[in-house]
């Protein structure tokens, strides 16, 4: 272990020896929050959901697209994983623009870009008009992710962030729960109006991204100190609780977005972030395919794919509460990806339909998990300008696990004609990673630990 990664702490590696139960939320506390999260994360949710769909229902699409355009296994994955090129190029710009205009008008042409993009797959060809497509819905989306976990340091005290990126990233399953179906219903439409099935589900999926980006400009505001709908007193606890949050922070931060950015532990955290990705990635893309093997139509894929994400949506919410609860965060975030790779290795040496689908159940819910106490940790060393570059590169990192995964594994369906061979590698590779990192964790220093929240 580095002297310099030996001096960056993680916080919430394991609570502070000592560390007390911080006092009962005040009434000013726990109004102010009630309003900035009903205000906040469940339009955020809904834009999330929205991006989810597009960047996955390919998955959907491809039970129909493939055989229309003669897309080879090999060639599907690899145009699923491209999306990724050109998004982790552009999430640190992307988040430093963010960071220098302001959250309500990047996030808005983020989404209206990526809504136009989405529709236009709708019309892709072949595989190099299928690539172009991706790249380009890539670089659209990129920095929303990335940015909206930003922008949750921005309103949220670090004690309840965990919980707060849960309640964000429960989109991911929401939109497996409705998506799916629909995503399934939507290939029913085959012909109408002389278009394809696959194509309606990119058109309808896409357009709500449009529309949705000019009411960003009404809903989000940049920081506390600008929301009109906050009463003084409430603006004013929550401005100077987070400002003596960054005054702690400052003397041990990366100064600068260039130090931020090569700072080990922002690197040791995308490594991480880049076997957890790989994991979602080989399930999401992939798990329609698994499962319409088992001799269903597309509805009913659509509803047993669903399946995974009812069970997910109820362990994020669940395992970012209890990391705030516990004020720990890298010991949460371990043990949810490695639980996930052992599930999603599990899946892979079992035969029997109900129980496969069981333990992709287990292991999507698991990885899904992972992120809510994952994402609180950047936040707890990083501030400002540093923060938004910081998180940036750890999502543009781990996010070629989007590329790498999906490709890997068509290449070797191909191969071998079985997706259990790729599947189970990045699982073994989730296992592996989530050991080094809880063994290295536990040697940094702890001093910023979150403070737990009493019950």
């Amino acid at each position: 272990m580095t002297t310099q990664l030996m001096e960056t702490a993680v916080p919430g590696s394991t609570p502070v020896a000592g560390l007390a139960a911080s006092p009962a939320p005040s009434t000013l506390e726990r109004v102010t929050l009630r309003k900035a999260f009903f205000r906040l994360i469940p339009f955020l949710m809904v834009c999330y959901v929205v991006a989810s769909l597009n960047r996955v229902n390919l998955s959907f699409a491809a039970l129909q697209m493939n055989k229309d355009l003669g897309l080879t296994a090999g060639a599907y994955g690899f145009g699923a994983g491209i999306f990724f090129v050109t998004y982790s190029l552009c999430e640190i710009p992307s988040n430093m623009l963010l960071h220098r205009f302001g959250a309500s008008r990047w996030i808005a042409r983020i989404m209206f870009t990526w809504g136009v993009c989405a529709v236009a797959m709708a019309f892709v060809r072949g595989s190099l008009s299928l690539d172009a497509a991706r790249l380009l819905l890539g670089a659209a989306e990129a920095g929303f992710y990335p940015g909206v976990l930003y922008f949750i340091t921005l309103w949220f005290p670090k004690a309840h962030r965990g919980r707060m990126n849960g309640l964000f990233l429960a989109s991911i399953p929401i939109s497996g729960i409705i998506g799916n179906p629909v995503s399934g219903w939507l290939l029913t439409l085959n012909g109408l109006l002389g278009l394809k099935g696959w194509q309606w589900l990119f058109i309808v999926e896409g357009a709500p991204a449009i529309l949705l980006a000019p009411a960003v400009l009404w809903m989000i505001h940049n920081g506390p100190e600008t929301a009109p709908w906050l009463k003084p007193a409430e603006r004013d606890w929550l401005v100077d609780t987070l400002a003596a949050e960054q005054r702690q922070i400052e003397p041990r931060t990366a100064k600068g977005t260039l130090a931020a950015l090569s700072n080990p532990l922002v690197l040791l955290l995308g490594a991480v972030f880049f076997s957890n990705v790989c994991l979602m990635n080989g399930v999401v893309f992939f798990l329609p395919q698994i499962v319409k093997g088992f001799g269903l139509g597309p509805v009913q894929t659509g509803f047993v794919v669903a399946i995974p994400s009812v069970l997910a949506l109820a362990a994020l919410i669940w395992w970012g509460r209890r990391s705030d609860a516990k004020g720990e965060r890298t010991g949460h975030a371990a043990l949810a990806n490695l639980l996930g790779g052992a599930a999603l290795l599990l899946a892979m040496v079992l035969h029997d339909p109900a129980l496969r689908i069981a333990a992709i159940a287990v292991a999507f819910a698991c990885t899904l998990a992972f992120s809510a106490p994952f994402w609180a940790i950047p936040g707890g060393f990083l501030t400002g300008g540093a923060a938004a570059g910081g998180i940036a590169a750890i999502s543009a990192i781990g996010v070629t696990g989007g590329l790498v995964a999906p490709w890997a594994i068509g290449l070797l369906k191909e191969m071998t004609h079985d997706f259990r061979v790729g599947l189970g590698a990045f699982a073994c590779l989730a296992m592996v990673i989530s050991v080094v990192f809880y063994l290295a964790a536990r040697r940094l220093d702890r001093a910023v630990a979150p403070p737990v929240i009493a019950p």
